[in-house]
């Protein structure tokens, strides 16, 4: 990590923010928590909105964690997928989803490109996740698609869950947070 992990030697924060994240986490901090800690005004806040992002939302928790294994993949965020890989599968993916994820992001996801081992929803989430990170605009033609599997307020969900992993990379990769070992 470019910045030193966070210890309360270091910098304290109040016993309470920091029970909050253990909660969160089931008992222990991770790098981007160390990282996060340096700002109590941030981890505080971060660690409710991700934690509403994670398990609060009702749209499809695999169709939220592959737009967010597509991202990572995008921006080169390692510790991001290497988080929400396995969340993809236990909420129901296939370990060939993610190999044909990791195929299509070498070629052009923003395109429709059919996959055999992807479903036609899973297909049009890869290339909305993927337009939302490379081009931030959408093309009217995706969104129509979207609206034909989606409603409204799982599009407003599936679009929030993509633009926080957005922020969330970009987050990791600038500051280097590694993926625990």
């Amino acid at each position: 990590m470019r910045i030193p992990d966070w210890s309360p030697a270091l910098k304290p924060q109040p016993q309470e923010l920091i029970d909050a994240i253990l909660a969160r986490r089931g008992g222990a901090l991770i790098n981007l928590d160390k990282a996060l800690l340096w700002s109590e005004p941030l981890a505080r806040a971060w660690n409710v909105y991700l934690g509403a992002v994670r398990t609060g939302l009702h749209t499809s928790r695999k169709l939220r964690e592959l737009g967010i294994c597509t991202v990572a993949l995008l921006t080169g965020a390692a510790y991001e997928y290497q988080h929400h890989a396995p969340d993809f599968l236990a909420a129901g993916g296939h370990r060939g989803e993610l190999d044909a994820l990791n195929e299509l992001v070498k070629q052009n996801a923003r395109e429709a490109v059919a996959h055999p081992a992807l479903g036609a929803v899973e297909q049009l989430v890869i290339q909305y996740a993927a337009q939302m990170t490379l081009d931030v605009k959408v093309s009217d033609k995706l969104f129509a698609a979207l609206r034909q599997h989606f409603d409204t307020t799982e599009l407003v969900e599936l679009t929030s869950a993509i633009a926080t992993y957005n922020m969330v990379a970009r987050f990791l990769v600038a500051l280097g947070v590694s993926p625990e070992e």
